[in-house]
């Protein structure tokens, strides 16, 4: 069967405004994780 893929998408997706809350937590996890390349391959810590 053939697929429709231009079909207009809902309007409630272009309004999407994440909350400060969910913001800040992923700032705040990327600001904890570390990665460190080794010879082994890469290690990713999370310095929490």
């Amino acid at each position: 069967m053939e697929n429709i893929y231009s079909k207009k998408s809902c309007d409630h997706d272009k309004n999407l405004q994440p909350s400060k809350e969910t913001v800040n937590r992923i700032l705040n996890y990327s600001k904890a994780l570390s990665v460190m390349n080794t010879k082994f391959g890469k290690f990713e810590n999370l310095l929490n």
